[in-house]
């Protein structure tokens, strides 16, 4: 990064200012250095953070470490005046290195060498005009970099891609592609007003805060006066109805973020008809892709869909719809990048959640190449669950879309920001900027509001005392952990000094540290130690038998049930329990083949004999259709309040008849009642962002985390 330019100072004003602001005039770009770091600092203690934070720790960075070249440099200052400005700077750098303490990939941001970016160097300069700095004219307009052309398939993944033979035959079938003829934008972008600010983390602001108030839906056409999509025998309803229409009007890009149960994904089959989206690609959890074949048969029984599977040996390669999971999309990139893919449908979304996963770069790379192929194709993003613990959450989502790079807005979304006459530095930008991205494409429906005669559901709670010697020893082995990490929070405060502590009160940092690091060794450990994890699953064994036998006396009285589970052997304890007690019941789990599991499906729902399914809390949390049954036993506890939500509603759809209750089994006195509390205090995310509820914000740690700093102040007296 360059130096930093001298700020113009007039020695008349300095004259008149206090002794504070005497020291500000010699350097006054350390005060917006010191909110700035207070800023991240802030967002680093409610977890990992995002990108737009890690941009201003890396300019907080830069700037310090030429301020405090200049201070030391500048004869025109007094020695003691010196010595005050590099205590200051001292003070921002070490509330850097505290907050790299807690997220050490912030470290390498910290290198003398690191590159920068131009939203870096424009929030560079942003902040040194803030303070009066006099830029030369070639520090004032920064202009992107080229862009580089990645390619779909990355070098680490070529030597796994395969094209099926049959692939091969249409290639030759239909060697040339249809040309696109729609015309393109020419020359260089226009220069736009808000060109010099960073938008990123104005806009997540925005939809944390739940600037406006109102649901984040975008304004959709009335329900056509015919229904001219459904084949015989269906009928969409009339949200699906005012979706399709917004389709069939030109709209390209959705995130499609109905609750569960809505008919998503007809939806998205009709969309694809509608937009004639073909070939479309369909990427989803694998089990749901058998699922999903039956619904284009069904809503679209002119097309034909191909399930891809392994090397993709059986597939029809001149099928309309290529649906394939996440899993083995990596195989398969090379082809499919290269059909001349119209459209892309991702279901369950969130799953692309993490950048630096391979699947969800695999998902960029493809929707990327699709977009240079192809004027306005069909992308859609589907999720019950959007954001699982931050709002940064949406970045991968609005990556796909095209809305957003990551570091910036796309030309369309910014030219709606530009049109509205404000800047981040108002206040009444962040309800418009939430619009602005609102009516890119997000659609948001509850059922409450769009299917008046599908009953609501409650989550009821159910503890159960583990009073045996197995019970026991589990809480024994919480109160061991509580004391382990006491002891090493004791340690740190020993070897710092407590540092003007008062008695009793305990340092939220260092919890926060503890609590980190036995998170990770934990999650490098797996199964060989006890930590958070191994204490949790022993707690579902511990309640598998009481959790069975309490669904045992709920089919008895209401008829059908769905029970979930986490582990293997906590299903097999139940699968055991109820073929002693006379049940007759089907699994649905991740080993099983995409056949089995439907055939399990259609017999719980078809099949008056069939009395509970024992289903996997994350094989079958997604896509499947459950709705015979009204009651749900949740065995074992998620890790996120998305999977506990998205399993109760494989039972609370459109078709069901009756209230829905799911039973959360619950071991008092023991971590799994605050886990279901943390789980609970999730929801609060998705409300206020998407559903614009007044929701208090909530910790956006994780569960694991916030669940070992609560054992780590029980253990210190303070829970």
């Amino acid at each position: 990064m360059p130096t930093t330019a001298t700020a113009a100072r007039s020695s008349s004003q300095r004259r008149r200012k206090t002794t504070s602001s005497r020291r500000d005039d010699e350097a006054p770009v350390i005060p917006i250095l010191a909110r700035k770091v207070r800023e991240v600092e802030a967002k680093a203690q409610r977890g990992k953070l995002g990108p737009t934070n890690r941009v201003k720790f890396q300019v907080i960075a830069f700037l310090v470490r030429e301020e405090r070249a200049r201070v030391k440099a500048d004869t025109e200052i007094t020695g003691a005046a010196r010595a005050e400005l590099l205590k200051r700077l001292d003070g921002v750098a070490t509330i850097l290195a505290k907050t790299a303490a807690r997220d050490t990939s912030l470290i390498q941001l910290l290198e003398v060498d690191a590159a920068t970016s131009p939203v870096a160097r424009r929030m560079r300069r942003d902040w040194l005009l803030e303070s009066g700095a006099e830029l030369p004219a070639d520090e004032l307009i920064i202009t992107d970099n080229t862009p580089k052309i990645t390619p779909v398939v990355p070098a680490a993944l070529a030597e796994k891609q395969v094209v099926p033979a049959s692939i091969e035959a249409r290639q030759m079938a239909n060697p040339f592609r249809a040309p696109d003829l729609t015309p393109r934008p020419t020359g260089d972008a226009p220069r736009r007003r808000l060109d010099g600010w960073e938008l990123m983390g104005p806009l997540y602001k925005a939809f944390e805060t739940g600037a406006g108030g109102s649901a984040a839906s975008m304004e959709l056409p009335p329900v056509p006066e015919f229904d001219r999509l459904s084949p015989r025998g269906l009928e969409v309803m009339p949200h699906q109805s005012r979706f399709l229409e917004a389709v069939r009007l030109g709209h390209r890009e959705f995130l499609l973020a109905d609750e569960p149960g809505l008919g998503k994904t007809a939806e998205s089959v009709l969309a694809a008809s509608v937009a004639d989206a073909y070939p479309l690609l369909v990427v989803v959890p694998n089990v749901v892709k058998m699922n999903w074949a039956r619904e284009v048969q069904r809503w679209t029984p002119q097309r034909r869909a191909t399930v891809i599977s392994g090397g993709g040996a059986d597939i029809d390669a001149f099928a309309d719809v290529f649906i394939v999971n996440y899993e083995i999309l990596d195989r398969h990139l090379s082809w499919l990048s290269s059909i001349g893919l119209k459209g892309i449908v991702v279901d369950e979304a969130h799953f692309i959640k993490n950048l630096t996963s391979q699947r969800s770069q695999n998902v960029l790379a493809l929707a990327s190449r699709v977009r240079e192929q192809t004027r306005h194709p069909l992308l859609l993003a589907l999720t019950g669950t959007p954001l699982i613990n931050d709002v940064e959450d949406f970045d991968a989502i609005w990556r796909f879309l095209g809305w957003t790079n990551g570091e910036k807005p796309g030309p369309e979304l910014m030219e709606k920001l530009d049109a509205t006459g404000l800047t981040p530095a108002d206040k009444a930008f962040y309800p418009e900027a939430r619009e602005a991205v609102i009516s890119m494409g997000i659609v948001r429906r509850k059922k409450k509001d769009v299917a008046a005669d599908l009953p609501d559901k409650l989550v009821a709670d159910l503890p159960v005392e583990l009073d045996d010697e197995y019970g026991r020893s589990i809480r024994q082995a919480e109160r061991e952990l509580g004391a382990r990490l006491a002891a090493k929070y004791r340690r740190i405060i020993e070897a710092r000094g407590d540092r003007g502590l008062a008695a009793g009160e305990i340092d939220d940092d260092i919890v926060r540290l503890v609590a980190h690091g036995e998170l990770e060794e934990s999650k490098a450990a797996g199964s060989g130690s006890e930590n958070v994890f191994t204490m949790v699953r022993r707690i579902g064994q511990a309640k598998a038998h009481l959790a069975a036998d309490y669904a045992v006396q709920l089919q008895r009285s209401v008829g059908k049930v769905v029970f979930f589970a986490k582990h293997i052997d906590v299903m097999d304890a139940a699968e055991a329990h109820f073929k002693a007690s006379g049940l007759k019941a089907v699994s649905v789990r991740g080993e099983q083949t995409s056949t089995a599991r439907q055939a399990a499906i259609d017999a719980f729902n078809s099949d008056p004999d069939v009395g509970i399914a024992v289903c996997s809390l994350t094989a079958a949390g997604v896509g499947l259709n459950m709705q015979a049954a009204s009651n749900v036993v949740l065995a074992e506890l998620s890790w996120t309040a998305a999977e506990q939500t998205q399993a109760i509603d494989r039972v609370h759809r459109i078709g069901q008849e009756e209230p829905v209750t799911a039973w959360r089994i619950i071991a008092a006195h023991t971590i799994d009642t605050k886990i279901a509390e943390l789980i609970d205090s999730k929801e609060g995310l998705a409300q206020r962002a998407l559903d614009g509820q007044a929701v208090e914000p909530g910790s956006s740690d994780s569960v694991q985390l916030s669940a070992l700093m609560h054992l780590l102040r029980q253990a210190l007296g303070a829970a």
